[in-house]
């Protein structure tokens, strides 16, 4: 235990605390069992860290921040941590990279069963499940999904501003005001355009020059290590999903060919479906329906496109289409602010917000032809600062978290 002690403390002593996501006041750390579930590279490891320091003195051992991914778990188990942890009077256990120990549900199980004094946060890959057969967490564990950046939050990373935050049923209600707020503190538009192809992915803030290589490298840690491990991706097929990303990353998303698709790649149509579900749960894709509510496991997509538009620009090997940038945009920050999104098809709007409102999604003189219910459809404007009628500027929506 002294060993994962001096860890802790080193995990602890450079752990930035200029600004800390308000997505973490969303999560019940009192909770007795939660996970913080998320893609690499999204902040999982810090938000984890920088609520210990907010919260704990640095020499108070009721807290243990450990790594299930480093050496010490070779030889040492979790229940035999946890069990030392509770003997030493320890009160809230936080384990990071979950995901990465042999059989972890099994033995979080058994921890959380035993002591039920003791408070347990964990953190692993999107694709993780909590109802593993005779394991099944699904009862006793809270999951919270940890989203990358809003452009809310990049830009107050880039200036420093505080900038507010908006429901979509206030931004709706009132775009004007809302608009001339935050105008008053940045140029939207400016950091919008940037945020298109950098910085959905908190450590762009660590090391620019490098941040496409990192993105890369976070693709092909999900595919070659995650979609192998939790949805057992035939390690000989890694190549193919990673040409399937590159073809996504390039096409203009309108109706979805899954034959085409099939036959670019090699990929029978059944398990090409079965691919792209996985690659959705592990944010590398969304898949858009018409209707959610009658959709099977297995059912072709009527539009796809890549998690984010950071995934678009770095790794399309042609400029990107503006529409499929702005669309990207769009899906990704309202469903990590909790939105349900549907494909609203190709004559009723771009997209259905949560089973009512129609939102048709492009730039500055995109009109409201293809909007059908006239009380509840806006368009999302690009190139826009001000909000007219229901015409609202893209780059609001990206302030919902």
């Amino acid at each position: 235990m002294d060993k994962l002690y001096e860890r802790h403390d080193n995990y602890m002593s450079d752990i930035p605390m200029e600004y800390i996501r308000s997505i973490a006041d969303r999560i019940d750390w009192d909770a007795r069992l939660i996970i913080l579930k998320g893609p690499k590279g999204v902040g999982k490891s810090t938000m984890m860290k920088q609520y210990i320091k907010q919260h704990y003195s640095p020499d108070d051992r009721h807290v243990l921040y450990c790594s299930a991914d480093t050496s010490y778990f070779t030889n040492h188990t979790l229940e035999e941590v946890a069990d030392k942890f509770v003997m030493l009077g320890g009160t809230h256990l936080f384990i990071d990279e979950i995901h990465k120990y042999p059989d972890w549900s099994h033995e979080i199980k058994e921890i959380y069963d035993a002591h039920k004094g003791l408070r347990i946060v964990l953190s692993g890959s999107s694709l993780i499940k909590l109802n593993d057969g005779d394991a099944d967490l699904s009862r006793r564990m809270v999951p919270y999904m940890i989203p990358g950046l809003s452009l809310r939050e990049f830009i107050i990373l880039e200036t420093g501003e505080e900038l507010p935050m908006v429901s979509l049923k206030d931004l709706l209600a009132g775009p004007n005001s809302f608009c001339s707020e935050v105008k008053k503190k940045c140029s939207p538009l400016v950091h919008f355009k940037k945020f298109l192809s950098e910085g959905y992915y908190p450590y762009f803030f660590e090391s620019r020059n490098s941040y496409p290589i990192q993105v890369e490298n976070v693709i092909d840690y999900i595919i070659n290590f995650e979609l192998t491990s939790q949805r057992n991706l035939d390690v000989s097929n890694t190549r193919k999903v990673k040409a399937l990303v590159k073809i996504i990353s390039q096409m203009v998303p309108f109706e979805v060919d899954i034959a085409k698709l099939s036959k670019a790649i090699g990929i029978q149509r059944g398990t090409l479906l079965k691919y792209l579900k996985d690659m959705e749960e592990a944010k590398l894709i969304v898949r858009l329906f018409q209707n959610l509510s009658t959709i099977t496991d297995l059912q072709k997509p009527d539009k796809i496109l890549l998690d984010n538009p950071n995934l678009i620009s770095i790794l399309s090997d042609v400029t990107p289409q503006i529409g499929t940038l702005r669309e990207s945009f769009f899906v990704n920050q309202l469903q990590s602010a909790g939105h349900k999104v549907e494909y609203g098809g190709l004559t009723t709007g771009d997209f259905k917000i949560d089973g009512d409102v129609i939102i048709e999604v492009g730039g500055s003189d995109k009109g409201f032809g293809q909007i059908k219910d006239g009380d509840n459809g806006y368009v999302a404007a690009d190139d826009i600062v001000n909000a007219t009628f229901r015409k609202i500027p893209l780059w609001a929506f990206g302030f919902l978290y």
